[in-house]
């Protein structure tokens, strides 16, 4: 035996060794896995809570598209008896579909589409009874007619909708009903329909005008507070990245106010069609104001995160008071909705004022270029939310001129 090779003793306590670790081993990887697996309640309770949180989503889906699902069942069944009934068709199965067609079209533009869905009905069922009259019915046949159709419906100077729809008509005339004359019965059935989307749209269960607005416009302050906040950090964190982000953040804020816009306006034509929705005009008026406003102070909110970047980047000082000011238009901001819908103009109406008294402060201390930029840009968004508020554009201005100062106070040491 050499005096590497082991003792007889030294194996055993290697084996000793070895038989432990192995039996150890098992255990500890079981109290591991036992650490990283929840209990068995724990699971339990974590599906139910899944289950339940699907079950909320699903209702609240169901319940989101009750109305339209029951506005297009009624508008196509009225639109049918009509065509049938009263107009004499025995087969107007474009009365339906272009009822629940204007039915799905958002509010305000229903009525334009509508008119659209008609004359593409019209323009497409007239291409297609002359092309197939002179060129037959065929697999070719069929796209020549659809296309050249959808082209005639893009030179009068229709959208998207009245192409499509003209295909559309094209292709059933050359497939299901090829033309045994001229007969416009289907584009009188496309008229009854759009027209009977309509009439139930205004009547069954028409939109709230107001909560189509409010619910479009909170979105979008919550935005602008959140941009509003994020310049504010970086100036009292002294972060040009974060400056940056916040300017390319304003961006995302237009698409979302085009979106207002869009909302907007089909508010008040829904108001307008609507017999039980017009006292809803009024109060749409506070808002039509309160929508303009807050565009006025998104495209202010960019230049003032200009002023941000240009200030960081050039690493000038910024008092304090600045993003305390940012802060208060955030919260000015975030308080609107609250102020048009409860009439409890204090909490955003202050939050401006409070700005502007900081920003104020900021004039009488300093003379650096950049923070008296950015200051000009808080007095001019501070402007804006108050006349979103409600304010007359003079007393606003003179709001923000006579402020006084208010300069944040300092915590002793």
């Amino acid at each position: 035996m050499t005096a590497e090779d082991p003792g007889p003793h030294e194996s055993r306590a290697e084996g000793r060794r070895e038989r432990t670790w192995r039996g150890r081993a098992p255990r500890r990887l079981a109290r591991r896995a036992s650490e990283r697996i929840p209990p068995r309640a724990e699971l339990i309770e974590q599906a139910a809570e899944a289950s339940r949180t699907g079950i909320r989503t699903r209702r609240d889906r169901v319940i989101a598209t009750a109305r339209p699902i029951l506005q297009a069942s009624v508008a196509a069944s009225l639109a049918w008896l009509f065509a049938t009934e009263i107009v004499g068709h025995s087969a107007p199965f474009f009365a339906p579909i272009s009822a629940v067609i204007t039915l799905g079209l958002t509010v305000g533009q229903r009525r334009r589409r509508a008119v659209e869905l008609a004359i593409g009905v019209s323009v497409g069922i007239f291409i297609a009874d002359l092309l197939v009259r002179a060129i037959g019915t065929g697999t070719w046949q069929v796209g020549v007619v659809t296309g050249l159709a959808m082209l005639a419906a893009t030179l009068v100077g229709g959208g998207t909708l009245l192409a499509s729809q003209a295909g559309a008509s094209a292709v059933l005339v050359a497939t299901l009903q090829p033309p045994e004359g001229f007969d416009f019965t289907r584009s009188l059935d496309a008229t009854i329909g759009s027209a009977t989307g309509l009439l139930v749209g205004a009547l069954l269960l028409p939109i709230d005008p107001v909560r189509l607005v409010r619910e479009g416009l909170g979105p979008v302050v919550d935005r602008l507070a959140a941009v509003l906040g994020l310049m504010a950090d970086a100036l009292e964190d002294r972060d040009a990245r974060d400056a940056e982000r916040a300017l390319a953040a304003v961006g995302r804020v237009d698409a979302q106010y085009q979106h207002l816009t869009e909302t907007l306006s089909e508010a008040g034509d829904a108001a307008r069609i609507s017999l039980s929705r017009r006292g809803s005009l009024t109060r749409l008026d506070r808002y039509v104001v309160a929508v303009g406003e807050v565009g006025l102070a998104i495209e202010n909110t960019r230049a003032l995160a200009r002023g941000v970047t240009r200030a960081l980047a050039l690493d000038d000082s910024i008092p304090p008071e600045v993003p305390a000011a940012i802060h208060e238009l955030a919260t000015a901001a975030r308080e609107l909705p609250t102020l048009l819908d409860d009439e409890d103009a204090a909490p955003s109406r202050e939050a401006a004022l409070r700005a502007v008294r900081l920003a104020n402060a900021v004039l009488a201390e300093t003379a650096n270029l950049s923070a008296v930029h950015i200051v000009g840009q808080v007095r001019l968004v501070a402007v804006d939310l108050l006349r979103a508020g409600g304010v007359p554009r003079a007393e606003a201005q003179d709001a923000v001129r006579t402020a006084p100062a208010e300069p944040l106070e300092v915590p002793d040491d």
